[in-house]
């Protein structure tokens, strides 16, 4: 309905709605209650300067607006048949998430969707794609309850690598799937993938803030004996940046991590027999991922996908191995075994034989509040790569899992909630989980312009704020 209202109200430059895109969020643009629908959109009135047109605004509010309202929340003004589409495309993308852990996957592809975007900067999908088409080896059938059964590629559990030529489609599936977190509107390409909805992108992220978080996983005995297992800065390096990422992911719930070696932190990847003989162990503070993959999956239940075209080593530890051609999916996991038997490694593991999940941090809420009323109590999101909280902007331009602005006005009132209320700081991960049950939007301002985020996002915004404080 927002949609269609929004395709109604293009001409009227004047009244606007949160206008949804090719991702299903809950949003509170249009709300149904017991009482019937509430439409909540901004009429911004016509002036000259500070003063009211009054004869263009009474045209607007009693002509223009009410035909709008009307089309867009009458029946026999509705295009039902769209809209039935929409609701079907919907629960068949919910029935088929909730078969993922049955199956044992963390994704599913849909023979038939378009994963290619018709740009850099827009979702749409590009005109004459190839359609995806699963593997034998990897074809599954799901059901749906509009659609019957659905023939896919299923991406299971554990550690999957994608690897391949450049330009032939590995990030363009890694991008279907770390999307599909969320539904997709019908036509969009992707209405038939599906993915874990903890799954978290982690990359490197150079100058990056990080508070208090347990690198020790991965990094240790720095130089002038720098604790990192309470590590904190203003400026983190690549290599420090990912590593906070994976364990902040991993305190927010995220059973599912993707990575493309593209975005990663060379160092923070691998490290090769070259390097280590030429710089000893006790001399280099980080243990790459390529030694702690493995414990993560075995010990800790958390599947990592993977692009990763230019380093063998980790074929040794990957369950799956995905070859994409030509935009064409290929199971080349037996082939991969072969080469790792006729090919072993040289290199030494450096890893623990242990690992654990990172310890849940408090957050310091007088730390939020002041940085709400040093900034006049403002929260902004113009866009969705930034947020304005106070005084605070946060820059939000590697987190691509956020689909719409309109989740990071929402991930500020949250905030704003959350420095209110005392007891709440303990555990905040726990407390903004239970924020966003099915009622989330009753306990939000009564804007027109929210969308429900993941606790995944809720929690990687706030760590990138540059004045918050954790215990």
């Amino acid at each position: 309905m927002a949609r269609f209202f929004a395709e109604l109200a293009q001409h009227e430059n004047a009244i606007l709605i949160d206008r949804p895109g090719q991702v299903i969020l809950d949003r509170t643009a249009v709300v149904f209650d017991d009482e019937g629908i509430e439409l909540r959109f901004r009429v911004n009135l016509p002036s000259d300067g500070r003063t009211i047109i009054a004869k263009r605004t009474l045209n607007l509010l009693t002509f223009h607006m009410p035909k709008i309202i009307r089309r867009a929340t009458i029946a026999r003004e509705l295009p039902m048949e769209e809209l039935q589409r929409h609701c079907e495309a919907a629960e068949n993308q919910v029935a088929l998430r909730n078969q993922l852990a049955e199956h044992n996957l963390v994704s599913f592809v849909a023979d038939g969707s378009i994963l290619p975007r018709l740009a850099g900067n827009s979702q749409l999908p590009m005109p004459d794609a190839i359609p995806f088409k699963s593997p034998d080896a990897l074809a599954i059938e799901l059901d749906t309850p509009h659609n019957g059964k659905i023939r896919g590629m299923g991406i299971p559990k554990g550690i999957t690598m994608i690897v391949g030529g450049g330009f032939h489609g590995k990030s363009t599936l890694l991008g279907a799937v770390e999307s599909s977190v969320y539904d997709h509107i019908p036509g969009d390409g992707r209405e038939y993938i599906v993915t874990d909805e903890t799954a978290t992108k982690i990359r490197a992220e150079d100058g990056r803030c990080v508070h208090n978080v347990d690198l020790s996983p991965y990094i240790s005995n720095l130089p002038m004996g720098k604790d990192t297992t309470k590590f904190s800065t203003q400026d983190a390096s690549g290599s420090t940046s990912q590593a906070s990422w994976l364990q902040e992911s991993l305190e927010a719930g995220a059973q599912t991590l993707l990575i493309d070696e593209d975005t990663s932190a060379s160092n923070f990847m691998i490290r090769d027999e070259r390097m280590q003989a030429l710089i000893a162990k006790d001399e280099e503070p980080i243990t790459p991922l390529v030694d702690r993959i493995a414990l993560l999956r075995d010990q800790l239940d958390v599947s990592v996908m993977l692009i990763m075209g230019g380093s063998g080593d980790y074929l040794d530890v990957a369950d799956t191995v995905i070859q994409m051609h030509n935009y064409e999916a290929i199971d080349v996991t037996e082939k991969a075994r072969q080469v790792v038997a006729s090919h072993p490694t040289r290199r030494s593991f450096e890893g623990s034989e242990t690992i654990a999940r990172p310890r849940t941090r408090q957050l310091n809420r007088s730390a939020l509040k002041l940085m709400l009323e040093e900034g006049k109590f403002r929260i902004q999101a113009k866009n969705k790569h930034s947020l304005r909280f106070g005084r605070e902007f946060v820059d939000l331009q590697a987190l691509e899992q956020i689909a719409h602005q309109s989740q990071l006005h929402a991930i500020g009132c949250l905030w704003f909630m959350m420095a209110q209320n005392k007891g709440w700081e303990k555990a905040p991960v726990r407390a903004f989980a239970q924020m966003l049950n099915e009622n989330w939007a009753t306990m939000m301002p009564r804007y027109g312009d929210l969308a429900k985020p993941r606790v995944m996002e809720i929690m990687a915004v706030l760590n990138r704020m540059r004045a918050a404080e954790f215990k």
